[in-house]
Parts: C-alpha cells; structure tokens; sequence
C-alpha cells in the first residue's frame, strides 16, 4: 500500500512516531532504494525509547499490513484486471505492465481515501512535522547503514512538497506513477501515454472500485 492508505491504519495514533513508523520502510526505500531492513532482528535495540518503541510498532504494522494486501483476493483481482487495461498503453515503452498495474491500484486506494473525505491529509503532514528527530536519528543508527543526512534532506523535501494532496485530482496520479516507474526505467512518456493512462485510471476508478472500502476493513480486522 502506498502512504496514505497506510496512515488509514494509524489515523487514531496518538504519537506522531506511530505514524512515522507506519511510512518509515516506504520513505527510507524511497530515499535510497538499497535500503532493506529486517526489523524484528534489532527489536531489543529499538526498544529504547517510549517513542522508539512507537516507532517499531509503526513499522511492525506497516509489514503486517503490506502483507496482508499482497496476499489478498482483492489484490490480485484488481491488479490482474488494470494491466490487461493498461499494458496496451505502455507497450512501446520498458514499463513492465503488472509493475505500473500494482502500484496504479496503491495511489488509486490513496485517491479514493482523499476523494470521500475518509482521511485528512494534513494531519498526516502534522505527524511527520512532529516527530522527536533525536529518537528518530537514534533508530536509524540502531538499524545500521543509513546516510543520516542524505534521508533528513528527502525526509524534509517530502513533507515540504505535500504531493500526497494532489492525488485528489486523478489527472495528477499518471505523472506520479511514470516518475515511480523511472526509477528503474529509463523512458520519456509522452501526452499521449499520460492522457490514455489517466483515461484508464478514470474509468477503472468508476466501473471497478466502488468496492474500495472492503480491503481496509478486511485488514483493519485482522490487525487488530
């Protein structure tokens, strides 16, 4: 799931880091894509803080999550679904269908969340302005390998930029989904690849996820 269906699950969380740990394995991929951490293996270690703690059960949460969406019917059904919609449109580029398809269906999720008012978009943003960054620089050093630095400067740019709240607009989420795909292909989309997808994108959103809802409460059960 993407980031704000993951808020979905911690927007009752009292503590900012709760939330953070929530995001924290996609930001940290996001910021270096090397990254890739077997939490469970230092829990003694993160278990230092109030806060820390906070922070692995984010974390925790976020794994269970992911993989209960992965797993499920709904997943597979609807992924399987966009791509036969939209592998046509992508053809002509290194874009590998059922990779655009998976995370098309994640920033879908997002949109619909914001689109129904489920959630509030700044409050997420409130959160990651919130966190202790002392407690935060003391995990990452538990986990070991981080460029400190380099993950504050896009720790910083991503809540400075806010682009979580554009996915209200569906035609904003084709450009959002070709920069996610350039990130392991080399390609130039045109007009025409951004208007057929956001087409795709439109009509898949009216037609086949009015549904939307039932994932969240299939996994807010079994996480509970």
């Amino acid at each position: 799931m993407n980031f704000l269906s993951h808020f979905y699950f911690e927007r009752f969380a009292l503590d900012a880091e709760k939330v953070l740990g929530a995001l924290l394995p996609d930001l940290l991929k996001n910021a270096d894509k090397s990254y890739s951490f077997q939490i469970h293996k230092y829990k003694d270690q993160l278990h230092f803080h109030p806060k820390g703690i906070a922070l692995y059960e984010g974390w925790s949460r976020h794994v269970a999550v992911d993989k209960l969406f992965h797993s499920s019917d709904f997943f597979y059904t609807h992924t399987h679904s966009l791509r036969k919609q939209i592998e046509y449109t992508v053809q002509d580029l290194p874009i590998r269908a059922s990779f655009l398809a998976h995370i098309s269906l994640e920033l879908l999720l997002d949109h619909l969340l914001i689109k129904h008012s489920i959630l509030n978009v700044n409050r997420l943003y409130e959160h990651l302005i919130a966190i202790d960054r002392s407690v935060l620089t003391h995990f990452l050093k538990v986990l070991g390998g981080v460029d400190i630095e380099r993950f504050f400067d896009y720790y910083d740019g991503f809540i400075a930029s806010k682009y979580i709240v554009q996915y209200d607009d569906i035609n904003n989420i084709s450009y959002a989904l070709f920069n996610i795909c350039r990130r392991v292909w080399d390609f130039k989309e045109s007009d025409r690849h951004v208007a057929e997808l956001t087409n795709h994108l439109i009509n898949y959103e009216v037609n086949y996820l009015k549904n939307y809802k039932e994932i969240f409460l299939v996994i807010q059960d079994k996480i509970e």
